[in-house]
């Protein structure tokens, strides 16, 4: 290890994505400090990159702060986020260093905006979701927010063709008890998913679309603040998806708690992630639409590259201009950054009407 002073750190390094974050760094001529449990595991891949390394768990407050002493900003990448996003948050604080996170689950967004006052306090950032969760859906929703003045209903659907690493599907797995959760009346509330099914206008055709707890319930509504917000995931029948009776009803059997342990233990071990090909090849799609009682409306959609790989451009562009532009309080990646700030990866399109 040497003397220098590390500007920013990745905690969570030697994971599926804390790596190809690193390595994207490294392309774009930083020098982070990789960081996790696994000491073994960090000293390969400093090795590779020829970074230094630190090795910490969470478990201990004082350490954890102590830990983060030197650095300015942590970007964590160690999920599940429900159990690592708060030690380290409150680490950031006591140490005064900013932080990202790149987490997709809901709760997590919900405990950093609530942590605003005390970020703002420290003239610190604090900021969940710098990946493929949530950077294109919030700028999409910031950008169609502004078509129509006083908006009061946005929904946002997602559709991706990657495949998820063990950790993602542990994620998605664990949303399943929110499925039907909405925000009306600017409170997060339920409605029976089953009547909430959604033909969503995408350029290959209508695809149907079931409405799922996305993080943009929080962050779009801390973006926007449009009162009444629905966020969907995508399906099609085209491909052979069951009908929405059987995938809801398969949804409710896997939002049983032993049910659900028992996948993700499955996901865990099986999902690995995609190949070097597929993160190269893959697409994902974003479609959002805001409208007011009189009838005013307006939609947009944004395509992108894969979401592993989007994460990677965007969570580095993220550090970049945190530590350029030093903002503050708890935001969400477009009130930080402004609404094009997915379009600078490569391989981003923005569009109002299908092609």
């Amino acid at each position: 290890m040497s003397a220098e002073r590390p500007t920013w750190m990745i905690y969570g390094a030697y994971g599926f994505t804390g790596q190809h974050i690193a390595r994207e760094a490294v392309k774009r001529g930083h020098r982070p400090l990789l960081a996790g449990r696994s000491a073994k595991k960090l000293r390969a891949l400093a090795a590779e990159l020829g970074l230094n390394y630190r090795a910490f768990s969470l478990d201990d407050p004082a350490a954890l702060a102590g830990a983060l002493r030197d650095v300015d900003l942590v970007l964590h990448c160690a999920g599940p986020f429900a159990e690592t996003a708060a030690p380290m948050r409150l680490a950031c604080l006591e140490s005064h260093t900013n932080y990202l996170d790149i987490t997709g689950e809901l709760p997590v967004f919900a405990g950093t905006f609530d942590l605003d006052a005390e970020a703002r306090r420290h003239s610190l950032l604090l900021m969940s979701g710098v990946g493929f969760d949530v950077v294109p859906s919030d700028c999409l929703a910031r950008y169609v927010s502004r078509h129509v003045r006083s908006a009061d209903h946005l929904e946002i659907a997602v559709t991706t063709n990657t495949s998820p690493t063990g950790g993602t599907a542990r994620s998605a797995l664990g949303m399943l008890p929110g499925v039907g959760l909405v925000r009306r009346d600017h409170a997060l509330t339920r409605v029976n998913p089953r009547e909430a099914v959604r033909e969503i206008p995408l350029p290959s055709g209508a695809v149907r679309a079931i409405p799922a707890p996305l993080p943009d319930l929080v962050s779009a509504y801390h973006s926007t603040y449009i009162p009444n917000i629905t966020t969907y995931l995508v399906y099609s029948f085209r491909r052979g998806a069951p009908p929405p009776g059987v995938l809801l009803a398969l949804v409710e059997v896997l939002a049983i708690s032993p049910v659900r342990w028992l996948a993700q233990k499955l996901a865990g071990l099986l999902a690995r992630g995609p190949s070097p090909e597929g993160m190269q090849r893959g697409r994902s799609l974003v479609w959002a639409k805001v409208s007011r009682e009189d009838g005013a409306c307006f939609e947009a959609w944004l395509e992108t590259p894969e979401p592993y790989r989007l994460t990677a451009v965007a969570a580095v562009r993220a550090v970049e201009r945190v530590l350029a532009e030093r903002p503050i309080g708890a935001l969400t990646p477009s009130q930080a950054f402004g609404e094009d700030f997915v379009l600078e990866v490569d391989g981003t399109r923005r569009y109002d009407e299908m092609p």
